[in-house]
């Protein structure tokens, strides 16, 4: 990841895949001093690992917004921003910075095709990043665009989407600094296009998946080199009939929002996934005479990052051999603030 990005100035990965400590400990091991979030939680846990510029890319609105005040003011080490996308939460972050006596530091989110969240790069956006420059509570620190609508598999096509889809973004910036305001930095893209951003050097890019990997991935984008670093553990429970097998992996162990297969299993082979509820996973297979009661398979998931929110621990195993016990500490939606 780290080789792709150019190094580690203009890469922010995302810990919504993993929430683990341990895990952002070897980032910072390896020079990463920028993260991405999308929860208080995860941005407070970013902050008791000390890192030292950290961007909650979840539009706080109500609570949230006095939440993320008091991160700033518990951790005095660490730089937190967050997105804006409009007149409303700009003003009110102005106010709240205002009666604290602080600026706090703001990115503008764009919609450039994801239709999720973000300003569209029109001209109601520069009268938005206008106000944000303008305003002395605020530091305008750029623009943040997720384009998770690129889903292309071939590499080729998907160059071509993502440039188009990044011209509005580009036009926005060049009209803002015609007029006199500079536009810092963009953050771009997710663990599918951020090889595509990373090639610009003024751009920061914020893959997530790749920290872990997972089958779903592995199998649509074949350019994108990653070896999956998180695996479920699974017995066989039942023999309910002939040529059935059902293994404990249910939807409480594994990401169910997408069809089945859910996981990949590993040196298994001959059989199909037929089947899921809360505790079962039943699968057909001709060779169910291999399959003994409590027999162990380990599977790969389709989407692993809400996978690993369904467990409170991990464990670590190196050549074999179980080493330590990782706590998902960001899993819940708050710590203590």
């Amino acid at each position: 990841m780290i080789d792709m990005a150019g190094g580690t100035t203009n890469l922010r990965p995302h810990i919504k895949t993993h929430k683990i400590a341990e895990i952002i400990n070897l980032q910072l091991d390896q020079g990463i001093y920028k993260f991405k979030c999308a929860t208080i939680a995860e941005a407070e846990l970013l902050g008791q690992c000390g890192a030292k510029d950290v961007l909650l890319a979840m539009q706080p609105v109500a609570i949230d917004i006095d939440r993320f005040f008091m991160l700033i003011k518990t951790f005095s080490n660490t730089l937190f921003s967050t997105l804006v996308d409009n007149h409303k939460t700009l003003k009110t972050f102005a106010e709240i910075a205002q009666s604290n006596q602080i600026q706090v530091s703001l990115w503008m989110d764009i919609n450039n095709g994801m239709n999720r969240t973000g300003i569209v790069p029109d001209k109601k956006a520069f009268e938005l990043y206008q106000t944000m420059h303008n305003d002395i509570n605020i530091v305008a620190k750029g623009f943040h665009v997720y384009d998770g609508h690129i889903r292309n598999s071939n590499i080729k096509d998907r160059i071509k989407v993502c440039n188009k889809d990044f011209e509005p973004v580009l036009k926005l910036k060049n009209d803002l600094e015609k007029s006199g305001i500079k536009v810092k930095t963009i953050i771009a893209g997710g663990s599918i296009t951020f090889p595509i951003h990373a090639k610009t050097k003024s751009i920061e890019t914020s893959p997530g998946t790749t920290l872990l990997w997972d089958e779903g991935y592995s199998k649509s984008y074949k350019d994108l080199n990653f070896l999956p670093a998180a695996v479920l553990l699974t017995r066989v429970t039942s023999k309910p009939k002939t040529n059935l097998i059902c293994f404990d992996l249910g939807h409480k162990s594994v990401a169910a929002e997408k069809p089945l297969p859910r996981v990949k299993f590993l040196d298994i082979n001959n059989f199909s996934q037929i089947s899921q509820s809360e505790e079962h996973l039943v699968v057909e297979t001709i060779d169910d005479d291999t399959f003994n009661i409590g027999n162990e398979a380990y599977a790969i998931p389709i989407h692993i990052c809400p996978t690993v929110a369904r467990y409170n621990s991990v464990l670590t195993v190196i050549d074999g051999n179980i080493t330590a016990s990782w706590k998902v500490v960001a899993r819940d939606y708050k710590i203590t603030i």
